[in-house]
């Protein structure tokens, strides 16, 4: 454990299973690290809603994991300023709270999709994507059936798809919140921090805020 390291946090909700993958991201870049459940309280400088299918994405995705006693916590945390990062359900799970606008609906084919695709960094500068260059393209995988973002308002683009993926409106794969300190993406950084897993572009989103934070402090 480095001392005075930043500290990450990874909700574990009940059917997420890109919560170890998170946490050894964020633990690969330095911070320190744990895992949380909804009943936990938040004592971190991030805080990670990783991928997977809470709660068997009954309702609608994220619906029921956005009505659990941490989210009101999560509230609170972003409200002063802490940094949160929601990835594929996590970023459902975000929508669904009203902490980021729009909406996540199922792909335009109807069906699951699990490949690595091509994106293009619009905003570079937030916490999160510092390391990049603005109009950069990079590759992510995705793996998700319900990824098809719909724009309710205007928005804060951070990243989109190169091509049509899943019929999201402009071809949005990421956004942030009016204050950036809140950030979800349907793509998977996590999956992709070393080259043996295909592609390091997602290391920089981890980098880029545990470096944001570590200046800070």
């Amino acid at each position: 454990m480095k001392i005075n390291a930043p500290k990450a946090q990874v909700v574990v909700y009940p059917g997420s299973n890109c919560d170890r993958d998170a946490l050894w991201a964020c633990k690969y870049v330095g911070f320190e690290t744990e895992f949380v459940d909804v009943h936990s309280d938040i004592d971190a400088d991030l805080l990670v809603l990783p991928g997977g299918f809470s709660y068997g994405d009954y309702l609608r995705v994220g619906a029921v994991a956005a009505r659990e006693p941490i989210s009101q916590k999560i509230k609170d945390f972003i409200s002063r300023g802490g940094l949160v990062i929601g990835i594929c359900n996590g970023f459902q799970i975000l929508v669904e709270m009203g902490l980021l606008p729009g909406a996540l609906l199922q792909n335009s084919n109807g069906r699951f999709i699990c490949r690595t695709v091509e994106l293009e960094v619009i905003d570079n500068e937030t916490p999160f994507t510092r390391y990049y260059l603005k109009g950069e393209k990079i590759r992510l995988p995705i793996a998700h059936g319900f990824g098809r973002f719909v724009k309710t308002e205007e928005i804060n683009t951070t990243l989109k798809y190169t091509e049509d993926v899943n019929g999201s409106d402009e071809f949005i794969a990421g956004i942030t919140n009016e204050q950036k300190n809140v950030f979800g993406l349907m793509p998977h950084p996590e999956r992709a921090i070393e080259k043996i897993l295909g592609s390091d572009d997602g290391l920089r989103v981890f980098l880029s805020v545990y470096n944001y934070i570590k200046n800070k402090k």
